[in-house]
């Protein structure tokens, strides 16, 4: 392999999901603030709303996920049409 073609900071990161709280770790470059402890090391933190293990492609069960209130700004924006 050739040396030196990795940024500086390719490291190792956790990402959590934050739907069911699965954590997994790989190499990455993405800044982050946080850092959390894995089996007694101290990883990066990236948080992550959804990831293949709550997506319901991969999953095949449909389970709603709404942090933001997203749902109510849809039903309440169309309400009128269905009304109607």
């Amino acid at each position: 392999m050739k040396k030196d073609i990795h940024p500086s900071n390719y490291r190792e990161v956790v990402f959590k999901d934050m739907s069911n709280e699965e954590i997994f770790i790989t190499r990455s470059t993405v800044a982050t603030r946080e850092t959390i402890e894995v089996d007694g090391v101290t990883y990066p933190l990236v948080k992550l709303e959804i990831t293949s293990s709550s997506h319901p492609f991969f999953t095949g069960k449909q389970k709603l996920v709404d942090t933001a209130g997203r749902v109510d700004k849809f039903m309440n924006r169309y309400a009128v049409r269905k009304k109607k």
